[in-house]
Formats: structure tokens, sequence, C-alpha cells
């Protein structure tokens, strides 16, 4: 295991949202990013989380992250990670961190006996897409994610 790299905590919560805000920034998506360190902090440490989350640390700063909750394989019968987001600064990037945060979520994976670990990426991220391939990461051809956000949530959710 990197010694760059630990689990989340308390102290890390700011630093991680301005992470994730960064995130954003990159995926062109700053107007949907909305989340707070008080929102974080209630979703990585309520009495029964269901996120969780590495960070990596290079001289005492925060410069890297993951956060990911658990799924589950009907067809296998077994959990797996979902990595929601993973993201290093740019000029850390090259330094083997991402390989790091990824590499430390599939240790996770095969310690606890989760048959898988997947996440999606942006189509036009070709940076990403090949750093996940040089890991053997494959895509899963044949599928579309959906999503269910917003107006559209709320008049599902009615029954409507």
């Amino acid at each position: 295991m990197d010694p760059r790299i630990r689990r989340v905590r308390e102290a890390d919560v700011e630093a991680v949202v301005e992470l994730v805000h960064a995130l954003a920034e990159y995926e062109r998506l700053t107007d949907e990013c909305t989340m707070t360190p008080a929102q974080l902090h209630a979703a990585l440490f309520a009495p029964e989380p269901a996120l969780f989350g590495h960070v990596a640390e290079v001289d005492g700063e925060i410069v890297g992250f993951t956060l990911w909750f658990l799924n589950f394989s009907t067809f296998r019968g077994t959990h797996g990670i979902y990595l929601e987001d993973l993201f290093v600064r740019p000029n850390h990037r090259g330094t083997g961190l991402g390989r790091a945060l990824l590499t430390t979520l599939a240790e996770e994976c095969v310690t606890k006996g989760y048959s898988r670990l997947e996440w999606s990426v942006l189509d036009w991220n070709t940076p990403s897409i090949g750093f996940y391939e040089s890991l053997g990461a494959v895509p899963r051809d044949g599928w579309t994610v959906y999503r269910l956000t917003g107006d559209a949530l709320t008049t599902a959710g009615k029954g409507a």
C-alpha cells in the first residue's frame, strides 16, 4: 500500500470538497456541483455511512481523492465498489497517485471478497480512459447509464 494514500478523516473534508469542485471544473460541470463540506461530512461520518473515501497526501497537502460506495451484484451474489470520483490535482499527475488510489480500492475489493470495482468515465476524457485501460480496465459495451434527477425525479417519486 502506498503511504501517500489513506482513508478520509474528518479534518480532510474541506480539502476534499475543494477537490470535488476542481473535478467539476475539469469535467465542465461546475454548474452541477453544489456539494458543501457539511453534506460531505454527514455522508462520510454518519453513524452508518454509505459513502467512503481515500485521499492522496503529499507533504501534508491533500492533492487527490476517491469517493466510493458499495453496490451489489445480484448475479454474483457479492458486493462491489462503485467509484463515484477519482481526482488528482494536475501538478501531481504522473506521480503514481491516481494508480495508487485506484489500486487501493482494488485491494479493498480483494481483501473483502468483493467481486468488482467499477466506475463511469466521460467519453471525451481520453487521458483517463487511457489510464484506466493501462490498468486492465475494460469498458462495458452495450450498456448506457440512465439517471433521474430534478423535476423528472420528483415526478417519478410522486408515482406520476
